[in-house]
């Protein structure tokens, strides 16, 4: 694997990691944390005393539902043993590491072992708003995942597959978790009320065909 962009924090990915192979990648869904638009999501104030950044605090809240990392996978990131998601982008446009790209996520049931999980600060609201620094590390991380992985920037495919957990799979692209919620009216159409989530709070398959540029509805500027 090439080196990452610059912007991603000082947990720079490896290139391999003892004990896991490389996967077969061919689906980058993104997510949001479903915490209020604009609103810092950590614990206490950086440098103090059991402070924890916004992986850490959604490490955390993956813990209390139960999620766990195969131990083989823990020398990356050790100090998030339950993190569901392979990425998350603050406020400020840091993007922090949570698994291994290696490894397989806990970010959406039935679409894991061939996904990469991505997650945006914030989006509790029905339409998700972030910074223009999320929307820019968003860009450029989706970007990368795409030519590392050889993928379109376009949405995936939907396949029947029987044996799948849901009776189809998603492949070869980048999706909204909400994307990959059953077609219950079988029209082609993933509409808002077929929804099982509203994460991320955009459409990614517009976003995609404006080349990766938000609407500007999408926008929130700072932090609360």
């Amino acid at each position: 694997m090439q080196t990452p962009p610059n912007f991603l924090d000082s947990n720079a990915l490896p290139g391999a990691l003892p004990g896991l192979t490389r996967r077969s990648v061919d689906l980058v869904v993104i997510h949001c944390s479903a915490t209020p638009n604009g609103k810092v999501v950590r614990q206490g104030l950086p440098g103090e005393l059991g402070a924890l950044n916004c992986a850490q605090v959604i490490n955390a809240w993956h813990a209390a539902r139960g999620f766990s990392r195969r131990y083989s996978a823990r020398s990356f990131n050790p100090q998030l043993p339950s993190i569901g998601y392979h990425f998350v982008v603050d406020l400020d446009g840091t993007v922090l590491t949570g698994r291994h790209v290696d490894e397989v996520p806990a970010q959406a049931a039935g679409f894991n072992a061939t996904a990469i999980g991505v997650c945006l600060i914030g989006g509790a609201e029905r339409e998700g708003r972030y910074t223009d620094a999320q929307w820019t590390s968003l860009r450029e991380l989706v970007q990368w995942l795409l030519d590392e992985y050889g993928l379109p920037a376009a949405a995936p495919q939907r396949i029947s597959d029987s044996t799948a957990d849901l009776g189809y799979r998603m492949v070869g692209g980048v999706c909204g978790h909400r994307d990959l919620s059953p077609d219950k009216d079988g029209d082609g159409l993933i509409e808002p009320g077929e929804w099982i989530k509203t994460c991320p709070g955009f459409e990614v398959q517009l976003w995609l065909d404006a080349g990766m540029t938000p609407m500007p509805e999408h926008f929130i500027e700072g932090g609360l």
